[in-house]
């Protein structure tokens, strides 16, 4: 299998090669605190799980407007230059969130760090779309998603040891990440942006703004977006709430959630490339119901078990149900987007974390400490079964769209330059 995947692996540009050593070292500096965030701003500020979504809820509000206008300027300037802001940004927050003694003080950082730190969120998605023929896309999402749970794998554990020293450290540590990716991105890889047709006036900035009406006219889109928002509400649990509930419920204790979490990462960076190859042959929505079944069930556990050993039994089946249905969607995305509008339809596929990022945490935090904390995963199972529902009626909706031939695909008015960097 090993073999397999790297004689597949070699197949891709070297700038996409980049870009996943990049991305694996900016979310090594990620998982080493984010797993550990809910839980420092309990114990540095003395608050409770609400105040933790209150953060998440201020996060999102600046991650939405911070993304939309990324996408925006990563179809007018570029997918690179919108990749360092953010990067930069991301690290500069990084430390002074780690100073920073005050909640409300706290919080403008959070939204702040939201705002300008994801400028390049939608470039990233973006250039991978640039890089890769459509055929190969499910399969590029699906390697840097590994990329990604390698650095999910180590981060956690570092991240544990870390903090029981000082949780500066993990601040710290993610901003030296950030700094490191912005150094390798701007020193190899080029830029990515589809060139426009010398016969085509240029966007201005304003103009390449309200092109957003475009994507929002795309009902299908926005009806795939509404179904997925509904898996991430669901899946955003792990980082937000899952920690918070099984330490609140059980005493599990940070070490050991740290493994539960790589033990997750693990499983991704062994089989998502092995998974996305098997499953991209087959229609999108009807896999992403799918794997959203995995979900259902994973989370609904939680509500039910208390043994140690079945955490780990529910979180394997979270991470099959992760890989099937996230690559998928991303691959999804690009094909309902024209390659000149690439930038925004990744930024408002960004809504589908941002939105419920909005609410997601604060309202786990209620229903934890009026209804009861088994309730989070009874109700996060009711919405995946809905989000199953979405998935198979979009199918017959969407049918038509990915069952065209590849080249038949329209990408209107750009020509691309990329093959030069290969």
């Amino acid at each position: 299998m090993f073999t397999k995947i790297k004689k597949g692996y070699n197949e891709y540009p070297n700038a996409f090669k980049v870009l996943t050593l990049a991305t694996f070292i900016d979310m090594l500096g990620t998982f080493l605190l984010f797993p550990f965030f809910s839980r420092y701003i309990i114990n540095h500020f003395g608050v409770g799980m609400i105040e933790v979504g209150y953060l998440f809820s201020i996060f999102a509000v600046g991650n939405i407007f911070g993304s939309t206008i990324g996408g925006a300027l990563a179809d007018k300037y570029g997918r690179r230059r919108m990749i360092l802001i953010g990067l930069i940004v991301s690290g500069i927050s990084s430390i002074l969130m780690g100073l920073v003694n005050d909640l409300n003080v706290f919080y403008l950082l959070a939204g702040f760090l939201g705002l300008i730190g994801n400028f390049g969120g939608p470039a990233r998605q973006a250039m991978v779309a640039d890089l890769l023929p459509q055929e190969k896309q499910a399969e590029g999402f699906g390697i840097l998603r590994v990329s990604f749970n390698l650095s999910a794998v180590i981060g956690p554990i570092l991240g544990g040891f870390l903090a029981s020293q000082s949780y500066m450290f993990l601040f710290i540590m993610d901003a030296v990440s950030s700094i490191i990716t912005a150094i390798i991105v701007y020193s190899v890889i080029p830029e990515t942006k589809p060139q426009v047709l010398k016969d085509k006036p240029e966007e201005s900035v304003m103009k390449t703004m309200i092109g957003y009406k475009e994507v929002l006219k795309d009902w299908k889109f926005m009806l795939f977006l509404a179904v997925s928002a509904i898996t991430v509400l669901v899946y955003m649990q792990m980082n937000s709430t899952l920690s918070v509930f099984l330490w609140k419920v059980y005493m599990f204790p940070d070490a050991s959630f740290g493994l539960l979490l790589s033990m997750n990462a693990i499983i991704v960076v062994i089989f998502q490339f092995w998974i996305t190859r098997k499953v991209s042959k087959y229609a999108p929505m009807k896999i992403m119901a799918f794997g959203t079944i995995f979900l259902m069930i994973g989370f609904s556990m939680y509500g039910f078990i208390s043994e140690p050993y079945l955490f780990f039994v529910a979180m394997a089946i979270i991470t099959i149900g992760e890989m099937i249905v996230y690559p998928t969607g991303q691959s999804a995305a690009a094909t309902f987007a024209p390659g000149d509008k690439r930038g925004r339809y990744m930024a408002v596929l960004g809504f589908q974390w941002a939105i419920p990022n909005l609410f997601g945490a604060l309202g786990a935090g209620l229903i934890m400490r009026y209804i009861g904390p088994n309730w989070v995963w009874y109700i996060a199972g009711i919405l995946s079964l809905s989000a199953i529902i979405g998935y198979w009626l979009l199918h017959g909706i969407t049918k038509e769209l990915f069952s065209k031939e590849k080249e038949q695909i329209k990408e209107p008015l750009i020509e691309y330059t990329v093959s030069s960097i290969e």
